[in-house]
């Protein structure tokens, strides 16, 4: 950044805080701007692109405390300063502002001091002066990120790990112990809920900022096994429980299992056809957006195999049953 925006920028206007704002409050101020104005969340919009610029070159300057000290004194030589030439007829440029500083005379014809490039052997130029001026070590302006800029410090990197649980363990949650990419383990608390294909994000635990900035965060790719019985349907657990004919004709008391616990008895109506769903309320997928259900989708078992008896047992029962075909709705409807 050229030295003269130092005079014309006022970064605590920027970011909106006090000049006496701790590190905690530019910190957080911060954060809040930079997500507001940020160009992904902003596609296409110029100005937010451009003020997220202005809100990144103030914080990279003030969270620095060397920085900010410089950027301090600098403004405090007085505001409006202009780094002119300097001469006749005209006001007071950089010169003038420092010629005071170093006992120069003002005025028409009075010596003024001079700031020349500097190099191998020769006099300090304005770097060197300044850098003395305020305990710079280097050239001014330089920081551990280069010549000083917009953009505040850099986020470590994401690091990416995957892991496979069964299909009990989504549903409770649980703690395990990955390994990352650098071969350091790391134990991951797995919520309870997490669906299959689901990734989880843990702020913080990636690789560390090149340049103070914030560390980046792990990244978990979660794969769940399927379950023998149950299947997942949202925060719902469905599962298919077998009847008789006898039981869905003349109606039952049956069991029906849960995951993880003791069975549920439920009420079959008499005449339950296939496919009626019964529900049992909060014995689902439990977290903390809220508990589903347990959904039983009952199933008319059909014997296989019949015996002779059997068989005139059941053409009896029949003979005694309404003549009606229980698909003439549907093939009417597919006739329209």
């Amino acid at each position: 950044m050229a030295s003269q925006d130092w005079f014309d920028k006022d970064f605590y206007k920027v970011l909106g805080v006090s000049k006496d704002a701790s590190e905690a409050e530019l910190k957080k101020t911060y954060r809040k701007l930079a997500r507001q104005f940020h160009p992904d969340s902003n596609p296409g919009d110029a100005a937010a692109e451009n003020r997220f610029k202005e809100i990144s070159e103030a914080y990279s300057v003030l969270s620095d405390k060397e920085q900010r000290q410089e950027y301090d004194q600098v403004r405090a030589m007085g505001s409006g300063a202009r780094f002119t030439a300097g001469g006749g007829g005209q006001g007071g440029g950089f010169e003038d502002v420092f010629g005071g500083m170093f006992g120069q005379q003002q005025g028409g014809g009075g010596q003024r001091v001079r700031f020349g490039q500097g190099g191998p052997g020769g006099a300090g130029g304005f770097e060197d002066i300044l850098g003395g001026m305020f305990g710079g070590g280097g050239g001014f302006g330089q920081t551990s990120g280069g010549y000083r800029g917009f953009g505040g410090p850099t986020k470590g990197r994401d690091v990416t790990a995957s892991t496979t649980l069964d299909f009990t363990t989504a549903i409770a949650g649980d703690t395990v112990k990955l390994s990352q990419g650098n071969g350091r383990p790391v134990n991951v608390r797995i919520p309870a809920g997490v669906a299959d294909g689901q990734k989880i994000r843990l702020r913080g635990r990636g690789e560390p900022s090149p340049d103070g900035g914030e560390a980046g965060d792990l990244v978990v790719a979660v794969t769940v096994r399927k379950h023998p019985v149950f299947e997942r349907d949202g925060l719902n657990l469905r599962v298919d429980v077998p009847v008789t004919f006898v039981e869905a004709a003349l109606g039952a008391t049956i069991e029906v299992p849960t995951l993880g616990g003791s069975p549920v008895k439920l009420k079959v109506a008499p005449g339950t056809p296939s496919g009626r769903v019964l529900r049992v309320k909060g014995r689902g997928v439990a977290t903390k957006n809220g508990t589903g259900d347990l959904l039983a989708t009952v199933q008319v078992a059909v014997p296989s195999h019949l015996s002779d008896k059997q068989r005139e047992a059941v053409e009896a029962l029949a003979a005694t049953l309404p003549d009606e075909n229980p698909r003439e709705d549907i093939l009417a409807k597919a006739r329209d």
